[in-house]
Formats: structure tokens, sequence, C-alpha cells
């Protein structure tokens, strides 16, 4: 199972894989041009792993707190995936495992689980 987190509510938007044992990521700045090629860069960065948006069983997105348009973009795309691929999706917030001292992007798969985050609910926390 191939698992998608995303990240844009802060400066740069992180993307990062989980595949079968191995953890991929990257980082790209969080400009108004890269927030409108969004999907582009996920595609790029899933094909330069060889894994298709298709492989991909769950995404995991940051709602907030954060700048209104990174979360706004990364939630309607992923949205989108769901529509077309109808793969799932968790929105966590990072204040949800504010207890957690092993806080770190490839676990929170397992803190949605733990904390037992709904899937497919959108919630978004924008900073004003």
């Amino acid at each position: 199972m191939n698992k998608l987190i995303i990240d844009a509510a802060s400066e740069k938007i992180f993307l990062m894989i989980i595949s079968n044992g191995s953890i991929y990521n990257i980082t790209h700045e969080n400009t108004k041009i890269n927030y409108e090629k969004l999907t582009i860069i996920i595609n790029d960065f899933l094909s330069s792993k060889n894994i298709k948006i298709t492989n991909i069983s769950g995404i995991y997105i940051n709602q907030g707190s954060g700048s209104f348009a990174g979360i706004r973009n990364s939630m309607s795309v992923v949205k989108a995936f769901y529509v077309a691929k109808d793969i799932d999706y968790y929105c966590y917030n990072l204040e949800d495992f504010k207890d957690e001292k092993d806080l770190s992007y490839e676990n929170i798969p397992n803190l949605c689980k733990k904390y037992k985050i709904k899937k497919n609910l959108i919630n978004p926390v924008y900073l004003s």
C-alpha cells in the first residue's frame, strides 16, 4: 500500500510517499505558480518513483492552520483525486497530534489511525 502525504499549509509544499517500507519526499517553494501546477508536481514526483496515482491507497493532507491558498488548492487537488480515482483521503491538523513525542510526517498515517481521524472529511483551519 502506497501512501501520499501533502502539506501545503506552510512555507513550502511538502510531499512524501510511503511505499513498501521506503520513504521519499520533496519540497517546492510555496508560490502561486506552484499552486497552479500542484497536480503536475505530484504526478512528476510519483513518476520519478515509478508509482502511478492509481497505486496510491490513501492521501493524508494537512488542513491547517496555515496558508489559505495552500490549503485550499491542495484540498481541491486531493478532492479531485478522490472523485476521479476513488482514493480515500484523511485531513489532519498537526494540533490533533500535539501530545505526540515522535511527530514526523512518516508517522502521520499511523497517527490518523490512532486518533481516529475520519476519512474524506474536510475541515480547514486558515490563519487570519
